[in-house]
């Protein structure tokens, strides 16, 4: 396995992004209390529209504004109130964050879609998918770096000691690649978008980021050795939605960290939290079926929830953080 040193500390465990509620200092002294050594910048989707994935980074993109149309985000001609909201929220989130943890030191964690979930997720003015026009996804991507970056900066301002990680949720990019993106009326596909335009746009926003890039995708067929090249250090996967092995491995094996998703979203029938030996033994079953030492698995991954936590109950979400930072420390002593 390649010598690498990740941008985070042995044992840590992080959170995938969205929290049940609507408290943001709350949210994030559940994160900064739970998560100490690779805390994220927590999401409230249940705070309505400007708080969800797409609203959300929507806010960040630089002169493209966005609205809310028939309860869909679209490309709008001028900025409005939608995006005020989306900007305050995230003005808001910001300014909290540095209030609790402006004397942090180690790595945060800060999320944002992808351009290809944007883009399959976003309507033109003129209506229909984002997705459909090459050109557009282009600018879209360039926008969205160029806010990236400012946002970026902005967090370093906040906290001037602490080194900032940033994830892409990308949870639509496997379907973006196969041409399963149903158009408007739902009887066709768009066309797929070919891997090195895939390669390459993500390639622009790792280079316009200029921190550690990490990828989350909670779908089947992870398009692995595309996310490594394409500049990222990391991959935040489900662990429940790992089938084939073999790819892992060969990304594992090429120096790619893993965000393990080792613990689920909602309780099993019995009601229960998952207990970090069993989170942890999820984590060391993989990692030994791929034939990886023992030495490595807690420097090269980060126990997470499976995906976010936005539907579970705050008690529930609390103990599933829990639970993985807990796991984190048992694989690292071992």
């Amino acid at each position: 396995m390649t010598d690498h040193a990740w941008p985070w500390p042995a044992g840590a465990a992080t959170g995938i992004g969205s929290l049940p509620g609507t408290d943001i200092a709350e949210a994030q002294r559940i994160v900064l209390g739970e998560l100490p050594a690779f805390p994220h910048l927590p999401e409230l989707p249940a705070r309505g529209p400007g708080a969800d994935l797409i609203g959300r980074t929507g806010g960040l993109l630089v002169e493209l504004p966005v609205e809310l149309y028939a309860a869909r985000w679209r490309i709008a001609l001028r900025p409005g109130r939608d995006l005020r909201r989306a900007r305050d929220l995230i003005e808001r989130d910001l300014d909290q964050l540095a209030e609790q943890a402006e004397e942090y030191a180690g790595p945060v964690k800060v999320q944002a879609a992808g351009p290809f979930t944007l883009a399959a997720a976003l309507e033109l003015p003129i209506g229909g998918k984002l997705l459909r026009d090459p050109g557009a996804v282009r600018d879209l991507t360039g926008s969205l770096a160029e806010g990236l970056r400012g946002h970026l900066e902005a967090v370093r301002r906040r906290l001037p000691r602490a080194s900032v990680v940033l994830q892409l949720d990308e949870p639509s990019l496997p379907a973006v690649l196969a041409g399963r993106v149903p158009t408007e009326s739902g009887f066709g596909a768009h066309r797929p978008v070919d891997s090195e335009v895939a390669r390459t746009l993500l390639r622009t926003i790792a280079d316009a980021a200029g921190v550690p890039l990490v990828v989350h995708c909670c779908a089947p067929d992870v398009p692995l050795e595309l996310i490594r090249t394409a500049g990222a250090v990391g991959v935040a996967l489900d662990l429940g939605l790992v089938t084939d092995l073999d790819p892992l491995g060969e990304a594992l094996d090429a120096g790619l960290g893993l965000l393990a998703g080792a613990a689920p979203t909602s309780p099993p029938p019995a009601g229960r939290a998952p207990t970090s030996a069993q989170v942890a033994d999820r984590v060391r079953q993989l990692w030994d079926r791929l034939g990886f030492p023992r030495r490595q698995l807690a420097e090269q991954v980060v126990v997470t929830p499976a995906c976010g936590l936005a539907g579970a109950t705050p008690g529930y979400a609390r103990a599933v953080l829990t639970a993985c930072r807990d796991a984190g420390r048992r694989l690292y002593e071992e």
